[in-house]
C-alpha cells in the first residue's frame, strides 16, 4: 500500500513515550486485505494511574480487532500501552480511549477490548467497548479473563 509510511519503530532503539498523546501508533498494510479474519492482543500487565490518588492501577487488557486495510505495528502498540504508566485516568476512560483511538487511526472492520482491571477499594472493574457489530462470518471467542472473584 504506497500512502501508508514505513513503521518509525521497527529495528529501532525506541524510548517509552512521556504520554498517550505522545505515543504514535505504526500501522502497516493488511498482508490479508480482503480476508476475514481476527487479530488478538493481550496486555495482561496493564499500568495507569488512578487519577484520585495518583497510585497505580493494574489490568488486563485484551483487544480484538477485524482488520481491514492495515494492522498495528505490535512494537508500537507495546510503546503506546506503556505509556499510560504515567497517565492519570479512570478505568472506563482509559479502556474506552484505547479502543477509540485505535478504530480512529487503523479503521479496522470491527474492534473490541475488554479491560479486566483490579480491584480497587475493594471493587474489581472490568469495562467492555466495541466498534459495533461483528462482521458476519467473523469467529469471535471469549476473551478469556474471568472476572475477578477473590475468594469466590
Amino acid at each position: 500500500m504506497s500512502d501508508t509510511p514505513s513503521p518509525k519503530f521497527l529495528g529501532q532503539n525506541s524510548p517509552l513515550p512521556s504520554s498517550p498523546e505522545e505515543a504514535a501508533l505504526d500501522y502497516v498494510p493488511n498482508p490479508r486485505e480482503g480476508s476475514l479474519y481476527l487479530v488478538r492482543f493481550a496486555a495482561p500487565e496493564f499500568t495507569s494511574l488512578c487519577p484520585v490518588t495518583g497510585q497505580p492501577d493494574f489490568a488486563h487488557l485484551v483487544i480484538d480487532y477485524a482488520p481491514e486495510k492495515t494492522i498495528v505495528e505490535s512494537k508500537s502498540l507495546k510503546l503506546f500501552l506503556g505509556s499510560f504508566r504515567n497517565h492519570c485516568g479512570f478505568h472506563e476512560d482509559v479502556t474506552v480511549g484505547i479502543g477509540q483511538r485505535l478504530v480512529e487511526e487503523m479503521q479496522p472492520r470491527w474492534l473490541r477490548i475488554g479491560g479486566y482491571w483490579y480491584p480497587r477499594g475493594g471493587i474489581p472493574i472490568d469495562v467492555f467497548w466495541q466498534s459495533g457489530t461483528p462482521p458476519e462470518g467473523l469467529w469471535v471467542p471469549d476473551q478469556g479473563v474471568q472476572s475477578y472473584r477473590g475468594r469466590g
